[in-house]
């Protein structure tokens, strides 16, 4: 699923960088010139609101410190920042053109971005039962981890916030699921592959699909061991864009499953608009289900909905045998949590259920 130009996040800091910055008013253009003299940087001021520098490595981060110290998240929203390795600009550096809130972000959150650019993440997985078969997991949903320098798990929300923040959340997002699916490919897993995708980093498929189907093919899979699981469904402001993605990449053979269903009208919606193939209840629904009736009237129509429309029902986040005993009685299709098996390295799964896997 390897596509290297969408993977690619361009630097903005080089062991030699010039910087310029163009900004909306004449404050904000005192702010940044009067940081640029405390600090003993020379600078160029080519206009009345906007001004060149050049910085090592190290004192440009230092520099976005001070800058992020001195200017409001507004003013940096309208600030305009283009860097390069040195030299003048050409023709071709204007898509390197950013907004100063996303330079900022991209800096502070360069660590993370190099960790999983150079390929230093980790896929977990938590298998997906049948009701009906509680032996064998249906398929796996694959969950990004990342650690700190001290070894420590650092949460996967906290990663795809800064690169939201900095605007890389496409590249990043992209890697994630191409780790997610080649770790299982090459463990010789059987099921199908849940795989997050997060609605804020849409993109052309037409563009991706042949080379995320060749790599599949290339891994011995099936462009249907995929299930592409929309996450984060209230932040979806372009529903025709991902509705006409979605279907680009079903007729391809690929499966989608929307995420926290019954979290809000919303995603009642999405279920009428995108008529997916699987959908998740959402976890605070599930949790203590077998003795809260109020949830139980809630579950019982979204299943009743969903089983009207074809879709199969995945109960997410199942932590007890009065939850699970529930859900099964109900009419609920696919098990998921902590009371079967918790997020794991796909070497867990493989030395404690061998047989999921195809032998070596």
């Amino acid at each position: 699923m390897r596509c290297p130009d969408c993977e690619q996040v361009d630097p903005l800091v080089f062991d030699t960088t010039r910087l310029w910055f163009h900004v909306p008013t004449q404050d904000s253009f005192d702010k940044l010139t009067n940081l640029c003299d405390r600090k003993g940087i020379q600078m160029e001021k080519l206009d009345d609101r906007c001004i060149s520098l050049t910085l090592s490595g190290s004192e440009c981060n230092a520099f976005v410190v001070a800058l992020y110290g001195n200017m409001t998240q507004h003013e940096l929203k309208n600030v305009r920042v283009l860097t390069t390795d040195g030299k003048d600009p050409g023709a071709l550096d204007i898509g390197r053109v950013v907004n100063g809130d996303v330079f900022v972000n991209r800096i502070k959150g360069s660590w993370i971005i190099e960790k999983v650019c150079d390929g230093q993440v980790e896929t977990w997985y938590q298998p997906i039962y049948d009701f009906q078969d509680l032996d064998t997991p249906f398929g796996m949903e694959a969950l990004l981890r990342m650690r700190d320098q001290n070894g420590a798990i650092i949460p996967a929300d906290y990663v795809f916030r800064v690169a939201g923040d900095a605007d890389v959340l496409f590249s990043i997002d992209l890697i994630a699921r191409a780790t997610a699916v080649e770790t299982a490919a090459k463990a010789g897993y059987l099921g199908k592959i849940f795989v997050n995708f997060n609605p804020s980093s849409v993109y052309d498929p037409a563009y991706c699909l042949r080379t995320t189907a060749a790599a599949i093919n290339d891994l011995g899979l099936k462009p249907s061991d995929i299930v592409f699981e929309i996450t984060e469904t209230e932040r979806i402001t372009d529903i025709d864009h991902l509705k006409g993605i979605l279907n680009f990449y079903r007729r391809a053979g690929f499966m989608c499953a929307l995420d926290d269903i019954g979290s809000g009208w919303s995603g009642l919606n999405l279920l009428h608009t995108f008529n997916p193939d699987f959908v998740k209840l959402d976890m605070e629904l599930i949790r203590d289900i077998d003795t809260d009736m109020f949830k139980q009237s809630i579950v019982r129509n979204l299943i009743n909905i969903a089983k009207d429309q074809g879709i199969k029902v995945i109960a997410e986040g199942i932590e007890t045998q009065g939850e699970a005993d529930f859900l099964k009685k109900t009419g609920a299709d696919l098990a998921q949590g902590y009371l079967y098996s918790r997020p794991a390295p796909v070497a867990t799964h493989q030395d404690k259920a061998p047989d999921w896997f195809r032998a070596a």
